[in-house]
């Protein structure tokens, strides 16, 4: 009895744990964002609305985003990162992170052509990954490409060079490819899973 109790108690905490979860950064994200004008906002206001600090941040952004696209935001943004690159670290991080969400959320993204890599020549091991660079002439490497894995059940990657001959192209959707990559394969592909 205390078994099949147990049993049913683990069940429902994986039914709940993650939307919980995914919820909790939501809100925590959504409360981060809306705190930081909101005093501001209170004193020219008064009592402010809850979200109110959210809503005007995304109009905030939203304004910036037209304004980067304007004949003056393009050349600001080039004079601030040719500021940028003249610093010794700063310029590394600040070119790390614009390359990065440029690949994620920007016109060029690059995690979108999910591939198979042969790690393993001798037992024919495959990994997931995303092809990213195609072309490493800099590297003097003709016959290579660039290949990000992603880890499972973090935010992290590897980045491989790999013969181009032991890399083939996976037909899915990137976002279904992600997903199971991260979750380990336990995700299954859109959003079906084997466990009942």
């Amino acid at each position: 009895m205390i078994k099949q109790l147990l049993r049913y108690f683990l069940q429902g905490l994986l039914y709940v744990a993650p939307l919980a979860i995914t919820l909790y950064i939501i809100y925590l994200m959504f409360t981060f964002v809306d705190s930081l004008l909101r005093s501001l906002l209170q004193s020219f206001l008064g009592p402010v609305i809850p979200g109110l600090g959210m809503v005007i941040m995304v109009l905030l952004l939203i304004l910036l985003g037209y304004f980067a696209k304007t004949f003056i935001g393009k050349p600001l943004k080039s004079w601030i990162e040719a500021f940028l690159a003249k610093i010794p670290v700063l310029n590394v991080v600040y070119s790390a992170f614009a390359d990065l969400f440029s690949s994620l959320l920007g016109t060029e993204r690059k995690f979108n052509k999910p591939v198979m890599v042969v790690v393993n020549t001798v037992s024919n091991l495959e990994k997931l990954g995303f092809l990213t660079e195609e072309n490493l002439e800099k590297l003097g490497e003709l016959e290579k490409v660039a290949v990000y894995f992603p880890h499972s059940y973090n935010f992290s990657g590897e980045l491989f060079i790999v013969p181009r001959d032991q890399v083939r192209s996976v037909d899915m959707h990137p976002g279904d490819v992600m997903k199971f990559v991260v979750s380990g394969g336990v995700a299954g592909f859109n959003g079906e899973n084997d466990t009942d």
